[in-house]
Parts: structure tokens; C-alpha cells; sequence
């Protein structure tokens, strides 16, 4: 909180925007995870980390066995729509050491990941890209990290 409050009237909106934003989910271990990569990534990513780390904040936490189906968590595959371009993508999200753009595997460290995560299949979010612009992404598909190779749709549908 404090570096929110360093930051002034840019905090500030970001704030308001994020009364707006959807209800997010986080594995409990994740989000410690995910605090401490933000934390150590202030420095070179600055905006990057603040926003991950309002999302953290904001989010319900849950179990590993008790997140709610669909949720996007790290290692999901995720189909999601942007808006401002009108193009849909899959990606699998994934820590900083195993994204690769050609995989389609993003970093939770890039303003996608940052906004993916915790979104539930069918939620949108006005999110900013990199050039502090908003766009909205929409979720169409989560799959899970953990969903059985065998009959993977019973986990996007959350039967699984």
C-alpha cells in the first residue's frame, strides 16, 4: 500500500479503475508467489509490478483445491478476445523464466499476464497495455493446469 500512496493522482485513478474491475480469484500460494516476483521486479518493471500487485490485493484467495472452476491461474491455457483489435488469442501463462511469445506462453510480468489472472471464462477487464492505453480483454476459454489429458472439456466447462 505504501507505494500506492508514493504515487500520487496516477494511483489514485488506478484505484478508482480497479473499484471497477471484476471480481478476481487466487490460489493462495500463487499470490505469495506472485507478491514476491512483483516485488522483486519494482525496479525494471515498475508499472507492471504496481498493477500486479493491485490485482493481489484485491483478490478473493482460495485453496488450491478450492479455486472456482474457470478461474485463470498460472500455467491455465487462456483464449481471450481484445476489444481494440478484435483479435483472438490463446496462451498458456506462465512465470517470467518459461514465457516464450512464440509458444504463446506470456510472462504474468507483461500487462496481459497481469491482467489475466484470477479472471473468471466470460469476465471482461479494461486493462491498460503498455502504452498505459485501455483495452478490454474479454475471457472466452480457461483451461486448467491440472485438467486430465483424456477429457480436458470437462474442465473448461468446470465439470472436471
Amino acid at each position: 500500500m505504501q507505494g500506492l500512496l508514493s504515487c500520487g493522482i496516477t494511483s489514485t485513478m488506478n484505484i478508482r479503475k480497479a473499484a471497477r474491475r471484476p471480481a478476481i480469484h487466487l490460489i493462495d500460494d500463487q499470490a505469495e508467489t506472485l507478491t514476491n516476483l512483483a516485488l522483486a521486479a519494482e525496479h525494471r518493471l515498475p508499472e507492471v509490478a504496481e498493477l500486479l500487485l493491485q490485482e493481489i490485493e484485491r483478490a478473493t484467495l482460495h485453496g488450491s483445491n478450492a479455486l472456482p472452476a474457470r478461474i485463470v491461474s498460472m500455467n491455465c491455457l487462456v483464449e481471450f478476445v481484445d476489444a481494440a483489435s478484435g483479435s483472438s488469442r490463446t496462451v498458456q501463462l506462465v512465470y517470467p523464466g518459461e514465457a516464450d511469445i512464440t509458444g504463446n506462453r506470456i510472462s504474468i510480468l507483461t500487462p496481459v499476464g497481469a491482467g489475466l489472472i484470477g479472471m473468471r471464462q466470460g469476465q471482461s477487464i479494461l486493462w491498460p497495455d503498455r502504452d498505459g492505453h485501455d483495452r478490454k480483454l474479454t475471457i472466452v476459454k480457461v483451461i486448467s493446469p491440472h485438467a486430465r489429458p483424456v477429457d480436458a472439456a470437462e474442465c473448461v466447462t468446470g465439470t472436471g
